[in-house]
C-alpha cells in the first residue's frame, strides 16, 4: 500500500475492527483553529501545528467495505498502525450493519456522530429525552434535553456546528464531549414536562454547581 493511501477502520460495539475502506490523501495545508484530538482523549491540536488532509474514498477493495472483520492486534486504542498484514477474522457476504446498543448503552464522542451507521441515526431521530456530555478535559457533565423534530440526532448537531449550542458556558470552549443518553421519553411528554425532567437530572448530578449548566 502506498505511502498516501490509507485504510479505514472502526471499531464495533461487540469489539471487533470492522474493513471502512480504502482512501486516498491530498495534503491540504496547516490547520488554522484549535481542535480535539479524536484519538487521545482531553488533548488538542492547537492552530498552526498540525496538517490538515483532504480524503478520497477509493473503487479499490470497496466489495470488502462493511463485510470484512479483521484482528486489530494488542493495542485496541492506536489508531494508527504500519503493520498491515491483519488477520482476517470474518466476512460476510452482504453488508451487515452494527445494531443499534441501546439507550442505556450508548456512549460516543461528539467527533463520532457523524460516522454512525444510518440505522443508528434512525433510532436517535425518532428519540427524545434527556442527555449527558461530559468534558475529557475539565471532567465536567453537562445535562440536556433533546426535544425537537429530529431528536438526539438533531440536537447534537447543534453542538457539532458551533461547539456550544447556545448554552453560555460551554462557549470558549474547545473539546470533544462524550455524550450519553440518560433517559428516554415518549412522544406525548409535553416541553414542559421535558424540562422538569431535566432538571431533576440536574438536581442528581449536580450539574450547576459542580457542571457546566448554567440554569
Amino acid at each position: 500500500m502506498k505511502a498516501d493511501h490509507w485504510a479505514s477502520f472502526v471499531g464495533t460495539p461487540d469489539k471487533r475492527t470492522l474493513f471502512c475502506g480504502l482512501y486516498a490523501s491530498r495534503y491540504v495545508g496547516v490547520g488554522d483553529s484549535d481542535v480535539p484530538q479524536p484519538s487521545r482523549e482531553g488533548k488538542i491540536d492547537r492552530a498552526g501545528h498540525y496538517d490538515l488532509y483532504e480524503l478520497t474514498l477509493l473503487d479499490a477493495l470497496k466489495e470488502y467495505s462493511g463485510v470484512l472483520f479483521v484482528n486489530w492486534g494488542a493495542s485496541p486504542r492506536q489508531w494508527v498502525q504500519r503493520r498491515t498484514d491483519k488477520a482476517i477474522t470474518e466476512l460476510y457476504r452482504e453488508f451487515k450493519e452494527v445494531e443499534f446498543p441501546g439507550s442505556s448503552k450508548f456512549i460516543k464522542r461528539l467527533s463520532e456522530i457523524e460516522s454512525l451507521p444510518s440505522g443508528w441515526v434512525a433510532v436517535l431521530r425518532e428519540q427524545k429525552g434527556i442527555y449527558l456530555l461530559t468534558c475529557p478535559n475539565t471532567k465536567e457533565q453537562y445535562v440536556g434535553k433533546a426535544s425537537g423534530a429530529e431528536g438526539f440526532w438533531g440536537r447534537w448537531q447543534d453542538y457539532l456546528r458551533d461547539g456550544h449550542a447556545g448554552n453560555i458556558r460551554l462557549r470558549n470552549r474547545v473539546s470533544d464531549y462524550q455524550v450519553s443518553i440518560l433517559e428516554t421519553v415518549g412522544n406525548a411528554m409535553t416541553d414542559a414536562e421535558l424540562s422538569a425532567l431535566e432538571s431533576r437530572w440536574k438536581e442528581k448530578l449536580q450539574s450547576r454547581e459542580m457542571g457546566l449548566n448554567a440554569n
